[in-house]
């Protein structure tokens, strides 16, 4: 009988995964049952649930990259490039949501889709960064591509904190969620948007850890292949 317990996901994962869709569940719950509809903006302010998580995951993503290539460069160890790869991707994808919903909420709150606002604007600059990172591993597989597309990992680092101060630094139209003095909102809005931000964290864990697998898995084979060329083992095939 063929042993399939290599392909099998980890217990960990799969714990994870279970998790994850539990708390999708209560968010759901939280969101459209516990939180109230605000009066002015009505459904619409429940992407507020969707929009602010997914900024905090597509953080956690950049960082996760940066902090992998970051290893990378100094260890040069394989595990630590595909951390770095999973966490750009993911992070893209939840940079894209935010890019999305964003536009939706605005649309009612201020009457138009898009603003050159400072938040806005250094958000869309580190999407434009790690879609970058991502195009550069995408299509330069060597080492010297692998290197640069590290150091630009962490150079879009630096775009975060300057995206999570701009609203202080500079004013604009984009609101502040949460202060050092509360956030404003009603209790059970609170409830629901730190619901959001647990299944936000345990989903992109899940995502990257996922990616990161599937990464490894392909390492191996461009390993196994390198060995097979270099005995000669390809050039009949």
């Amino acid at each position: 009988m063929k042993d399939t317990s290599a392909t099998r996901p980890p217990l960990g994962w799969l714990i994870l995964a279970a998790v994850t869709m539990a708390l999708v569940l209560v968010s759901v719950w939280a969101t459209f049952f516990h939180a109230p509809t605000e009066m002015r903006m009505g459904i619409v302010q429940k992407i507020f649930y969707i929009h602010v998580p997914s900024a905090y995951a597509m953080y956690v993503g950049f960082v996760v990259c940066a902090f992998g290539s970051a290893v990378f460069l100094i260890k040069r160890d394989e595990k630590w490039d595909a951390l770095a790869v999973a966490g750009a991707e993911v992070g893209l994808v939840f940079c894209l949501v935010v890019l999305i919903t964003g536009p939706l909420w605005a649309r009612k709150a201020w009457g138009y889709w898009w603003t050159w606002d400072p938040r806005l604007t250094t958000t869309l600059l580190a999407g434009m960064i790690f879609t970058a990172y991502v195009v550069l591993r995408s299509f330069g597989g060597g080492e010297a591509e692998r290197r640069f597309a590290a150091g630009l990992a962490i150079v879009g680092l630096f775009d975060l904190p300057v995206i999570h101060y701009s609203v202080q630094r500079w004013r604009g139209t984009h609101p502040t969620v949460i202060t050092s003095r509360g956030g404003g909102l009603h209790p059970d809005m609170t409830h629901a948007l730190l619901v959001g931000f647990v299944l936000f964290t345990a989903l992109v864990a899940l995502l990257i850890w996922t990616r990161m697998r599937t990464e490894r898995d392909r390492q191996a084979l461009q390993a196994l292949e390198l060995e097979a060329a270099e005995r000669g083992l390809l050039e009949d095939v």
